[in-house]
């Protein structure tokens, strides 16, 4: 997870995957609801903050309770990677939209749009621990994501 706070390692593949495989072995071992919660704080707290001209309109992710805000840039790749910046103004969520950025970014379109999220949510089985609220933001902030591949394929 050391990786996840610096941006040259979100934008390679394979740092990714890594980072993601960590933070899926971290999870799984944890013994509680309450312990995966200051997981996903402290995973949050490793994200780094979007400069205040990126928490913009253009980048807020709608449909969650909370204010989180996505970014995407286009790599120079061929095809090109979309590497993607996040944030949020509430612990949990910027440790689930971490955990997203994790399964996201430094992907191509294609590997995004076929990438089985819903699988990974109930592997750590984050489908029966969150609110219906923050269930409804987490797949916003998916739908966003998607969205935002869409556009660069």
């Amino acid at each position: 997870m050391s990786g996840l706070g610096e941006p040259a390692a979100l934008c390679h593949p394979r740092a990714v995957s890594a980072d993601l495989d960590r933070i899926v072995q971290s999870m799984e071992g944890c013994g509680s609801w309450e312990e995966r919660c200051r997981f996903l704080i402290g995973l949050g707290r490793k994200l780094a903050p979007l400069p205040p001209e990126d928490q913009s309109e253009e980048n807020r992710v709608h449909g969650c309770l909370s204010k989180v805000w996505v970014k995407a840039r286009r790599g120079p790749e061929s095809p090109p990677l979309l590497l993607l910046e996040a944030d949020s103004d509430a612990g949990i969520v910027k440790g689930l939209v971490a955990l997203l950025i994790a399964a996201y970014s430094g992907r191509t379109a294609p590997e995004i749009l076929a990438f089985d999220i819903r699988g990974l949510l109930a592997r750590l089985d984050l489908q029966n621990q969150l609110s219906p609220s923050r269930s409804n933001g987490l797949y916003s902030m998916v739908e966003r994501i998607r969205a935002l591949a869409r556009e660069i394929s």
